[in-house]
């Protein structure tokens, strides 16, 4: 969708403008007597042997209040809506302003000098600068005061000697053995939060040696520094008197109970009991395999009490897709505790099922990457539990019409899909061993669909795909995918002349078509620390690989056919880095970096059509409509329907920036920058019988579109703004951006101004469900 006047734009520019300038004028607002808190800050004085102290300032830092109010290129706009709000007759604007954007003033009688002293000296002790002072002084005009702290730093005090008070008892004995994996070393400056830490670190190593009952405040730390005269310290670890006995004894497992069908209203005494190897089930009619359920219990009679142990074991529990959830309770068995003696735990295990058989329909509203959109259904059978194993079989199939809106014709670009897919997941490793897996057991996924595609006026492709490979969970943020045994065969069948037409003309398309029979192996890889909510600098990496058509190439020998089928030999990469860096309330800077290349080889001289890669669109370079950048400095001047197959190729580049952040309730806001295109790095020589023009339109494709030097040059870049409507991570956006760069212009030609310059395609505008990246 594209507009041809910018003058709305400059009017949402000169509004906001006119708004903010707003901000300088509160000083009138001011009651008298007050002054407004224009923000602290901490001046360390030191000498140089204390060394670095940039981080100890910063946390510093943290500890002062109140926070002033808030500015905007130096003016106080939410300050402003708040006195216009209070006034008797603020009017409807100034009313809502102050009501979701305003801010009540902060004064500097609202600062607490003396608190905030006697916090820093309690800080610098907890870091070591025993005896330091601190002070202050205040700087005001007629409006503002602020004030800075002036902290004289003492030299701190450090570590000589860290040991465990020495006892015969067992506890005593597996602290001391934590000892190689303390991070407190010699040398280091006293540090109050470093002992807590050690403490937690303590306690979670005892944890997984038994000490069922044990807790981190248990432990006490004594510093002395009386046998050194200068700033040093011994530090003694040892238990605090009042330990209850029961703290210091280890616990191992008496018995092991599971409800693989557990529900409140059970009566469990006429519930069915099985023990195999060692575990009790108790269950009706075998819901849950004891057989298949006995691999994701990591836990055993006679073994110690081990905490980490106990949440492994539930994190592969729940991730069977059988369960709710998966609840574990430890029960203290009655001891009498002697020295060295160890006490008993049963465990239960409480598995709660979701409802085993379910139909799901769904009316969609479809956007693809490639631009077509339309009205759809999908209708869905899952079964979760499918012969008592944890097996789940979803089976869907799908309808939908839909059309192509970006660009100026649609004509031939409708199209009628549909489709039905199944999925077999089994949840362990087929056909072999788990158990290296503590984290989380392999999930065995066996797939098999078909679809059909009929574009009008274009042509009708059917397919059928399967696929037989593997998932899981290396760790909480490590994930992997692999398929060594995937097939896709194609079927183009119904083509109209436009269509051999676009075909004839360009013999990369025409080659990309032919080979319909695709089978090959697939591996992904994701590292993904989004999934932590606390990490404020999180980073993505996920890269894809594929190879196809070697196995078929020595079945065959060297055959360009198998089954009088022609397939596709190629290998194709892509890689997708991502980083976030977050601060103050859901504000969002995004980077992010992506490669793909792929390399036809053998019996190929161009990747199959369906694994090209494009550039532009909603989720790409969007200051560009959907495939309409390259290859290179390339354009199709045909319909656009021929202009649609014509921009691929097998080397992709781009990159992306993008800063996030709120502005009401659900409501976010965006600025992004993108940069990218694709190329060629192959080329394929024409037999001679080739009509002229094929010949022609393969020359210029290829000496326009294959990647060289000057590839930056070729870089399509684009800057926008866009609205996102985020419900709980679903999402609706809208963007609109503009290029800055246009690759297929003269070089000459090839910038301008975004929003204000380039005629009708200034403004591309992108509906999409979901973030870009």
């Amino acid at each position: 969708m594209n507009s041809k006047s910018p003058g709305i734009y400059a009017l949402v520019i000169l509004t906001v403008m006119l708004l903010l300038s707003q901000g300088c004028g509160v000083q009138r607002f001011v009651p008298e007597g007050e002054l407004l808190y224009g923000g602290s800050d901490i001046q360390l004085v030191k000498n140089d042997s204390i060394g670095p102290t940039k981080r100890v300032r910063n946390e510093l830092q943290g500890l002062l209040q109140p926070t002033p109010n808030t500015r905007i290129l130096g003016m106080k706009p939410p300050l402003y809506f708040h006195y216009k709000a209070q006034r008797e007759r603020p009017g409807f604007l100034y009313k809502w302003l102050g009501k979701k954007f305003g801010e009540e003033p902060v004064y500097f009688s609202d600062v607490n000098t003396t608190r905030m002293e006697d916090l820093i000296r309690n800080r610098l002790d907890n870091k070591g600068f025993f005896y330091s002072t601190v002070q202050h002084k205040i700087d005001s005009s007629k409006n503002n005061a602020t004030v800075v702290y002036l902290a004289t730093v003492k030299k701190p005090y450090v570590l000589r000697t860290y040991q465990v008070d020495t006892d015969s008892s067992t506890v005593y004995q597996t602290i001391t053995e934590t000892l190689n994996k303390t991070p407190i070393k010699k040398g280091d400056r006293f540090d109050l939060s470093l002992l807590k830490i050690e403490r937690e670190r303590i306690d979670n190593r005892l944890k997984q040696k038994g000490y069922y009952n044990f807790n981190p405040d248990f432990l006490i730390f004594e510093a002395d520094t009386n046998r050194y005269n200068t700033k040093g310290f011994d530090l003694l670890l040892r238990l605090k008197k009042e330990v209850p006995p029961k703290a210091k004894h280890p616990y191992s497992i008496n018995k092991i109970t599971v409800y693989p069908d557990y529900r409140v209203t059970n009566d469990t005494t006429k519930q069915k009991h099985v023990t195999y190897k060692g575990i009790n089930f108790v269950q009706d009619d075998d819901f849950f395999k004891p057989k298949r359920l006995f691999p994701y219990i990591l836990m055993e009679e006679g073994a110690l009490y081990n905490a980490e142990t106990s949440k492994l074991t539930s994190n592969r529990l729940s991730a069977i897709g059988s369960y709710k959830y998966a609840n574990i309770q430890w029960k203290e068995v009655d001891t009498v505790f002697r020295k060295d003696s160890t006490g008993l735990l049963n465990v239960d295990i409480f598995l709660s099922p979701l409802t085993r058989r379910s139909l799901r329909a769904e009316l969609q509203a479809i956007t693809k990457s490639n631009g077509f959109t339309g009205p759809g259904i999908a209708l869905t059978y899952s079964n979760r539990n499918l012969f008592h194993g944890g097996e789940t079989l979803n089976i869907t199939g799908s309808f939908s019409y839909e059309s192509q809106l970006t660009g100026n014709n649609n004509n031939g670009l409708n199209s009628i899909t549909g489709g039905i897919q199944s999925e077999l997941i089994l949840p362990r490793l087929v056909p072999f061993s788990p158990s290296r897996f503590r984290y989380s057991v392999p999930k065995t996924k066996i797939a098999l669909g078909a679809d059909f595609l009929n574009r009008s006026q274009l042509y009708t492709l059917t397919s059928v795909n399967t696929s037989f490979g593997y998932t899981w969970n290396a760790n909480k943020y490590v994930y992997h995918e692999l398929n060594p045994f995937s097939i896709n065969y194609t079927n183009l069948a119904n083509t109209t002349d436009a269509f051999d037409e676009i075909l004839n003309q360009n013999p990369f398309l025409r080659t990309g078509f032919e080979q319909q029979f695709i089978s090959g192996l697939n591996y992904s890889f994701t590292y993904n620390e989004l999934v932590d909510a606390d990490k404020k600098r999180p980073f993505f990496f996920s890269t894809n690989f594929e190879i196809a058509g070697n196995v078929l190439n020595a079945l065959s020998g060297d055959n360009t056919e198998i089954f009088g089928l022609e397939y596709a030999q190629y290998a194709r990469l892509d890689a997708d880095f991502r980083y976030f860096w977050k601060w103050g309330r859901e504000h969002t800077l995004v980077s992010r970096l992506y490669g793909g290349w792929g390399i036809p080889f053998g019996n190929s001289n161009t990747l199959p059509f369906v694994k090209q890669f494009f550039s532009g669109g909603p989720y790409s370079v969007r200051a560009f409509q959907i495939r309409s950048l390259g290859p290179g400095s390339f354009q199709s001047t045909g319909e656009n329907s021929s202009a649609f197959f014509d921009q691929s190729g097998n080397l992709r580049l781009e990159a992306n920036l993008e800063y996030r952040f709120p502005i009401w309730s659900y409501l976010k806001g965006a600025f992004f920058a993108d940069a990218g295109n694709v190329w060629l790095t192959y080329d394929i020589e024409l037999p001679l019988e080739e009509p002229e023009e094929s010949r022609l339109f393969n020359e210029e494709f290829v000496a326009e579109g294959t990647f060289g030097s000057d590839w930056a040059s070729q870089l399509g870049i684009g800057v926008g703004m866009g609205l996102r409507v985020d419900i709980q991570n679903f999402v609706i956006r809208l963007d609109v951006a503009s290029p800055w760069r246009v690759p297929y212009l003269p070089k000459n030609e090839r910038g301008r101004v975004p929003f204000f310059g380039g005629g009708n395609d200034n403004l591309v505008w992108n509906f999409a469900i979901g973030y870009p990246f």
